[in-house]
């Protein structure tokens, strides 16, 4: 990769008096969560600006594609319509709970958040910063603080469009709330700065989806925040699934803080944009807590996918497992970077970190660069990545029994991604991404 690259000042000043635009505008009508939210983005932008590949963590993605295309905000725009039809083939035939937005803005008319499981709430945000306030005092803004980075502050200044989904203490659901972002031609030029809120109390389980998809292959600018709290000995799942335009760009955090005995579960299937960047990130704060990070990433063409994963163990007797893959082709650019930190105090830790990768031709390439920092005596942490190709004794195998070259190796790869994909819990979820990993590698259909 090339060396530092900077931003350029004007686009800077482009994206920075936009955000402190709206920020200064919108905070005037705007409920106090929100406002001081925004205001504390669009100062920590000014000071941020865009991060360069001068960073270590942005050392192998320059982000000056989306600093130098001038976007324009999702509510500058109308939320638009669109026929509900359309949205049929992205919601896994499940009747769940659905927040739909369109083109970056909230989409009431779309979403079907009526017959929501007792003791789960579900609202946007603008909704819950009204009637929930104390609720987003305490949550909104903490996991993911307006001056984590450069993106986290843009997105705070422009906070606005998102959804609160709060379970009560006590609460077990197996019904998923989907949160579905959807751009169609509409949308070409807009950048959209979604924040979700997931609250999980006390011994509440719960599982949430987050898909990202494009109608049209148009150029936007995703730009989305989760922030999670996982309450004493709760349990959340959140999946999450970036099949957008060929031509787009996505940047989404995950931030999560964990209570005493709480499990946290993320697992990112990564699929579509030009330059994508998926952040997940989470602090075990509280004794005996877990956290499963799993993810899938395939990449062609020349599509940039980086994949970012930061546990940070605060407190003793806790575990953390983590298993990315990645199937690379083309003149595709992959990065995984995975850090593990334990903190003194959190002595029994238990951590386990891995990242394969296929590359699927000679001028596709990785950067993988799982991390350990220890500084307590008494744990097991291990971390691996391997990059290769495609197992030539077992093309060799298959071919012996009759099957196609091609056909081999497309069976192959598509034996290595769903290995990851056996650990999703949801089995409408599950089976649908297999079907569109096997589709990809076979053009062939499986029941």
């Amino acid at each position: 990769m090339s060396a530092s690259v900077s931003t350029p000042v004007s686009t800077t000043v482009t994206f920075q008096e936009q955000a402190s635009a709206f920020a200064a505008s919108a905070s005037e009508s705007a409920p106090a969560p929100l406002a001081t939210l925004r205001a504390a983005g669009a100062e920590a932008f000014a000071r941020l600006g865009f991060p360069t590949t001068r960073s270590e963590d942005w050392k192998y993605t320059s982000v000056s594609a989306i600093a130098n295309t001038p976007f324009v905000a999702a509510q500058e725009r109308a939320v638009g319509t669109l026929d509900a039809a359309a949205l049929e083939p992205y919601t896994f035939g499940g009747a769940w709970p659905l927040v739909v937005f369109l083109n970056g803005r909230f989409a009431p008319a779309l979403s079907s958040i009526g017959a929501l499981p007792d003791g789960v709430r579900v609202m946007d945000l603008a909704t819950a910063a009204v009637q929930e306030p104390e609720l987003l005092a305490r949550h909104l803004g903490v996991s993911a603080p307006a001056d984590r980075d450069g993106f986290t502050a843009l997105n705070a200044a422009f906070a606005g469009e998102g959804v609160l989904i709060h379970v009560a203490k006590e609460m077990v659901t197996d019904v998923p709330v989907h949160i579905l972002h959807v751009t169609d031609a509409n949308g070409a030029g807009v950048m959209s700065h979604a924040r979700h809120l997931l609250v999980a109390d006390r011994h509440a389980k719960a599982s949430v989806i987050e898909s990202y998809v494009s109608l049209a292959d148009v150029s936007y600018f995703t730009n989305s925040v989760v922030e999670v709290s996982v309450d004493d000995g709760a349990t959340l799942q959140l999946l999450r699934i970036q099949r957008e335009s060929p031509t787009a760009f996505h940047v989404g955090t995950v931030e999560a803080r964990q209570g005493r005995d709480s499990h946290f579960m993320a697992f990112t299937f990564q699929t579509g944009a030009a330059l994508s960047r998926s952040n997940v990130f989470t602090v075990l704060a509280g004794e005996g807590c877990g956290t499963t990070l799993n993810g899938l990433y395939m990449l062609g063409g020349t599509q940039h996918g980086d994949h970012q994963t930061r546990v940070e163990h605060v407190a003793p007797n806790c575990f953390s497992r983590e298993a990315y893959k990645g199937l690379l082709d083309d003149a595709s650019h992959g990065v995984f970077n995975g850090k593990v930190y334990v903190h003194p105090e959190a002595q029994k830790t238990d951590g386990k970190q891995t990242n394969n990768t296929l590359l699927l031709s000679k001028d596709a390439q990785i950067d993988t660069k799982p991390q350990l920092e220890i500084f307590a005596d008494d744990v097991k942490c291990t971390h691996g990545a391997t990059v290769g190709r495609i197992d030539e004794t077992s093309l060799f195998y298959l071919k012996s029994r009759g099957v196609g070259q091609l056909l081999a190796r497309q069976l192959l790869m598509y034996a290595f991604a769903a290995d990851v994909l056996e650990t999703i819990e949801n089995e409408a979820v599950k089976e649908a991404l297999e079907q569109l990993t096997m589709v990809r590698f076979t053009g062939e259909t499986h029941h």
